[in-house]
C-alpha cells in the first residue's frame, strides 16, 4: 500500500499585490526548492513585479522592516528593507534553503557555511543568490541609498538561529527531519 501526501492546493499572497503572474511564480504544489529555483523565483519577482514591490516598501529609521509576499507549503517570500547601516544578526535558516535578490540599492553579505571561513560580499540591484541548508550570514544596507531585496525560503516558517559572530556557527548544518516529519 503506498500513501502519497497531497499538498494543499491553496497559498496566501500579500493583499496589496494583484499581479496575476505571482501566483503562477509560487508552485503551491511543489513542496521543498532547490537554491536553484529560490534564486529564480525572487530574480523573476524582483525583475517583473517592481512597480508592486515599490508600492509597498516602506523605510524606517528606527527599525528594519520586512513584509510577507507569499507563503505556500513549500516556500515563503519576503520583501525587506535597508537604510545604510540597518542589519541583521548573524544567523542562519535553520536548515531551510534560501536565496535573495537586491530590488535597490547595495546590500553586504558576511556569510559561512560550517567549518569553512567567514566571507564577504556586496550585491548591488539586479543581483541574487541561492543558498543551501548550512549558510549563516550577517546582511547590511551599505552605500548612502536605501536598499530592498526579496528573500524566498524552503521549507517554508523554519526558525533562524542567531549568533554572537559567524565564527559560532556549528559545524553541523542543522537537521530538518523534525520539521519535515521525518
Amino acid at each position: 500500500m503506498t500513501t502519497s501526501i497531497t499538498p494543499r492546493q491553496d497559498f496566501e499572497i500579500h493583499p496589496q499585490l494583484a499581479d496575476p503572474l505571482l501566483p503562477e511564480l509560487l508552485h503551491p504544489d511543489r513542496l521543498l526548492w532547490t537554491p536553484r529555483e529560490l534564486a529564480e523565483l525572487t530574480s523573476t519577482v524582483t525583475t517583473e513585479l517592481t512597480s508592486g514591490l515599490r508600492s509597498l516598501l516602506r523605510f524606517d529609521p528606527d527599525h528594519r522592516w520586512w513584509a510577507r509576499l507569499a507563503l505556500t507549503d513549500g516556500v515563503e517570500l519576503w520583501l525587506l528593507s535597508w537604510l545604510p547601516g540597518q542589519q541583521t544578526k548573524p544567523h542562519d535558516h535553520g536548515g531551510a534553503s534560501g536565496s535573495f535578490t537586491v530590488l535597490q540599492g547595495e546590500i553586504g553579505e558576511e556569510y559561512r557555511y560550517p567549518g569553512g571561513p567567514v566571507r564577504r560580499r556586496t550585491h548591488v540591484a539586479g543581483e541574487g543568490i541561492g543558498f543551501g541548508a548550512g549558510r549563516a550570514h550577517q546582511v547590511t544596507g551599505i552605500g548612502s541609498e536605501p536598499a530592498a531585496s526579496v528573500h524566498a525560503y524552503s521549507p517554508p516558517l523554519v526558525a533562524t538561529r542567531e549568533y554572537a559572530t559567524l565564527a559560532d556557527v556549528p559545524a553541523e548544518i542543522p537537521s530538518l527531519a523534525p520539521i519535515l516529519g521525518r
